[in-house]
């Protein structure tokens, strides 16, 4: 089995946007290992900021084709940095997420993060820094592209 060690390291970037809170929103994520970078971004009709802050770092994390890599996570949402680094989340998923919101996108967060070693950094937003400038511009931009998606999750009350 490789270890730790031998998987490369990743760094993923993300932001949210919503135009109002509900309204259109979007994500953006810059996905960087070594010399290897990509950008994904999409759009949802009717969503919230927390939504679209936290489905950033879920897509991020599903883009990633090898298990068990060690990744930073760089977002200025202290409702996903805190809600996992201070374990809230863990504590919702024992009262299975009774009365929190967005409990679709926090299950599927949970299910996929054990694949893999991740540490949350979280940087104040709009401060200069180039990947989470970048992360910002993807989401506001995806919030305006013709036909977005629904959020069911959002739209079922999750």
């Amino acid at each position: 089995m490789e270890s730790q060690n031998e998987k490369p390291e990743i760094f993923i970037y993300t932001d949210g946007a919503a135009r109002g809170n509900p309204g259109p929103g979007g994500f953006g994520i810059v996905l960087k290992s070594g010399s290897y970078r990509k950008e994904i971004s999409q759009g949802y009709r009717l969503t919230t900021n927390n939504r679209m802050e936290l489905m950033g770092v879920i897509v991020g994390i599903e883009a990633l084709k090898i298990e068990h890599c060690k990744v930073t996570i760089y977002t200025d949402s202290k409702y996903v940095v805190d809600s996992v680094e201070k374990r809230w989340i863990f504590n919702w998923m024992k009262k299975d997420f009774k009365g929190k919101k967005n409990s679709d996108l926090w299950k599927r967060y949970i299910e996929i993060s054990g694949h893999h070693f991740i540490k949350f950094v979280w940087v104040k937003g709009h401060s200069g820094l180039p990947e989470n400038e970048r992360c910002d511009n993807l989401a506001v931009a995806a919030s305006f592209q013709p036909n977005l998606l629904e959020d069911k999750g959002y739209l079922i009350g999750n």
